[in-house]
């Protein structure tokens, strides 16, 4: 994934997935391969994650320096909202 700010958002929105679904095998799987990502290919760390009313927040270190990207709560929440919406099409599989 060339772009950082990409890779930030599909980590962040499946984080939030897998946040809410621990037990959702093929979500933990999916944020451990973008936070893979991140960190080989970015070579970010220190993820934090912070949400405000209308924001999620996203600070890491890239270089020693400190960054924080933003991302409205409804781009990142879609993904959850559609499974708990249709339930029966997001069936966790072993």
């Amino acid at each position: 994934m060339k772009s950082l700010q990409d890779a930030l958002y599909n980590w962040l929105s499946i984080k939030v997935v897998s946040d809410a679904r621990p037990e959702d095998k093929a979500a933990n799987e999916t944020v451990a391969m973008f936070l893979k990502i991140l960190e080989d290919d970015h070579n970010v760390s220190s993820l934090e994650i912070t949400k405000d009313e209308d924001m999620y927040y996203v600070t890491y270190e890239k270089s020693g320096i400190s960054h924080t990207n933003r991302f409205p709560v409804e781009l990142i929440e879609c993904i959850l909202m559609s499974i708990n919406e249709n339930p029966a099409r997001y069936k966790n599989y072993e």
